[in-house]
């Protein structure tokens, strides 16, 4: 890594160039002359890039001459902006014999008229990177983990694991998880498809959807505070919705978020399933209206009744579409976190995996568990992975 401490007796002068040097001059200029001044250097980078990614491998005398220029330019230009650093010469070298090599590659290949296999890589090259470092490396890591102790010094084996299925905490997490998991897709998309058949029928078609699709654009930080609300318990008068109609009914207020397990739960689950509805409406609705008119109009004339149109017809029909919206809302509700935090705090046996899981290192800083708990999430999640990705083939495979 590079550190950012100058080298003895390397100070930027009026004579030389570096990025540090160059951040400093920027940062001196008016706010309205460095926007500029950015965009351009901005640009004249992503130039640069595109020049050596587009005609780099193609073949001929100039061509080969741009890359020659190039595995001199380029280790130039790593020099005047890497030299105040520490170790900038080992870098520079390496940035050379790596640029020389993708250059030399890219003559190989132009020679052979396959320019486009060095664009390929070049394309893929950043997104791979960022795939390995932000996503494959840290699974690994977690798994890794997920056998040492909350330290992560100690070998304990599965105990991570076993703790995450006999500890009230742990066990809770796993039931709710899945029972959000069962519940919240089957209900969001059972009845946003009942309001996409009924809404497509009704007039004002439009602002009713709005009204159903509104909720999908608050946070579940913001859907939480406002279902507390609702779920708000107090002796004397009643500030919260559903405890004033129950004592205004003669009845007694209920904790709800405090109640027995599974209750809260589901009270909770109530939260979710509003926010996800609208979401299952317009993907519904709007795969309803593909369906073909006349196979509608040939089960009428055939006798079907509205019920046996529909599910004869309508949901075969939008059968992918459903598949799409179930499988979606399941794994939000697998990875379900800010309801929880902020309703219930996970308390009174109210926790998911997903809140569980950051519980465990923040509040308890015991990284084995919660990287257990990270690791049976994602065994949750996977089998719907491989199932979208089957069933992405097989439509690839149709058309």
């Amino acid at each position: 890594m590079i550190t950012r401490q100058p080298v003895d007796g390397a100070v930027p002068t009026s004579l030389g160039f570096s990025l540090n040097s160059f951040f400093v001059w920027i940062g001196g200029l008016h706010p309205l002359l460095q926007i500029p001044i950015i965009a351009i250097v901005f640009a004249a980078v992503v130039g640069v890039i595109l020049v050596l990614i587009e005609f780099a491998p193609r073949p001929g005398p100039g061509y080969f001459w741009l890359r020659v220029a190039a595995c001199f330019v380029i280790p130039f230009l790593a020099f005047m902006l890497l030299r105040p650093y520490q170790n900038a010469t080992i870098y520079v070298v390496g940035i050379a014999l790596l640029a020389g090599a993708l250059l030399f590659f890219a003559d190989y290949r132009a020679r052979a008229g396959s320019g486009y296999v060095f664009q390929l890589v070049i394309f893929l090259a950043p997104a791979a990177l960022l795939l390995l470092l932000g996503l494959v490396y840290p699974a690994l890591s977690t798994i890794w983990q997920s056998f040492f102790d909350k330290t992560g010094d100690t070998f304990v084996g599965l105990e991570n694991y076993a703790w995450t299925f006999t500890n009230p905490d742990g066990f809770w997490s796993v039931i709710n998880t899945l029972i959000w998991a069962l519940v919240a897709p089957l209900f969001s998309t059972v009845i946003g498809l009942v309001y996409a058949v009924f809404i497509d029928r009704a007039r004002g078609e439009k602002f009713l959807k709005v009204l159903v699709f509104m909720p999908v654009a608050i946070s579940f930080v913001g859907a939480g505070i406002i279902w507390k609300f609702v779920y708000d318990f107090r002796q004397g008068d009643q500030v919260g919705l559903l405890n004033a109609i129950v004592t205004g009914l003669g009845g007694e207020p209920v904790s709800w978020l405090a109640a027995q397990p599974l209750i809260n739960t589901f009270c909770l689950l109530i939260v979710f399933i509003w926010t996800q509805t609208g979401f299952a409406m317009v993907l519904l609705s709007a795969a309803i209206k593909a369906v073909p008119g006349e196979q509608i109009e040939a089960a009428r004339l055939d006798g079907a009744n509205a019920w046996e149109v529909f599910r004869n017809v309508t949901v075969p029909g939008i059968r992918s579409s459903i598949v799409v919206v179930l499988t979606t809302i399941t794994i939000a509700s697998l990875k379900v976190y800010d309801i929880v935090a902020v309703m219930t705090g996970g308390r009174n046996n109210s926790t998911v995996l997903g809140f569980e899981m950051v519980n465990q290192q923040q509040r308890f800083q015991s990284y084995g568990h919660s990287s257990a708990l990270a690791v049976v999430l994602f065994l949750f999640v996977l089998p719907l992975i491989i199932y979208n990705v089957r069933q992405m083939r097989k439509q690839k495979e149709i058309r």
